[in-house]
């Protein structure tokens, strides 16, 4: 019997779907009523979905996602606003393939952070790739990466990620140097990549948070003018959830959503 030996060699060859799926059906009777064909065709299926949960798992982890979301946990129960088809829209990851961006906004607590990593959850189940950082903690980082020489390293990493996360903007004052440092990483994904920046501070308000006019134009002329807006409203979603009874529904979002604009400086109105 060979069995054992080609148990052997799928392993040292690392093909564990086909390894797992072997075993199955030799420890299963039915499986020798297919044919060889039949047989062979389920084990490269088991192969190809390991490799493809496995590739999965590795874009999860790299995307560092700050929630475990998904788009299929997000409630439309509750008549908020937030337009069901342009998030389903969003959720089918075309925006990604033409290099879109997306604004997210709202106060505290009204589920900008779950909605972002919610895409990015998606992004990842699309075969893209992904991080979500804060924007302050990634200003800290770059200037680390300046002062170890690896800044223009930093910089390569980041314009290859698909879509990359920056929530919390707007919260943490900003120096020369992160003005500059915005600039470079948003001018490396222009066009190329997707960005997803979530705030409390509206739109219209971000030229203002720049405070340099020229940066801020040079900033917000590569984020907003092809980007897909979410202004999200009501209640905390934190404090809802925390009133909530242990058995009631997920936490609502809620919102209003507008197109890409496609021509226009809306963000230094």
């Amino acid at each position: 019997m060979l069995e054992h030996p080609t148990l052997d060699k799928l392993g040292a060859m690392r093909l564990t779907g086909m390894l797992a799926a072997l075993q199955e059906q030799m420890s299963q009777p039915e499986y020798q009523q297919l044919t060889f064909d039949e047989r062979f065709g389920l084990l490269v299926d088991r192969e190809l979905l390991h490799r493809q949960n496995r590739q999965l798992a590795l874009r999860l982890k790299r995307a560092r996602l700050r929630q475990d979301a998904c788009i299929e946990d997000l409630d439309f129960r509750h008549p908020r606003g937030l337009d069901r088809s342009m998030v389903l829209s969003l959720a089918s990851c075309q925006w990604l393939g033409k290099r879109r961006n997306c604004l997210i906004t709202g106060p505290t607590g009204a589920g900008k952070t779950f909605l972002a990593c919610a895409l990015a959850n998606k992004a990842c189940r699309e075969g893209y790739s992904a991080r979500y950082v804060r924007a302050g903690r990634l200003l800290s980082e770059l200037t680390a990466a300046r002062l170890e020489g690896v800044y223009m390293e930093r910089l390569r990493s980041l314009a290859s990620i698909d879509l990359l996360v920056l929530d919390d903007w707007g919260i943490t004052p900003l120096t020369d140097e992160g003005r500059r440092d915005l600039l470079e990483i948003l001018e490396d994904r222009y066009d190329t990549r997707s960005t997803l920046v979530a705030s409390q501070l509206p739109v219209d308000r971000w030229h203002e948070y720049l405070a340099d006019p020229t940066l801020a134009d040079a900033i917000l002329d590569r984020l907003v003018h092809n980007a897909h807006k979410i202004a999200l409203s009501g209640e905390s979603m934190r404090r809802l959830k925390a009133a909530a009874p242990a058995d009631g529904p997920a936490e609502p979002l809620a919102g209003h959503v507008t197109a890409p604009e496609e021509a226009g400086h809306a963000a230094g109105a």
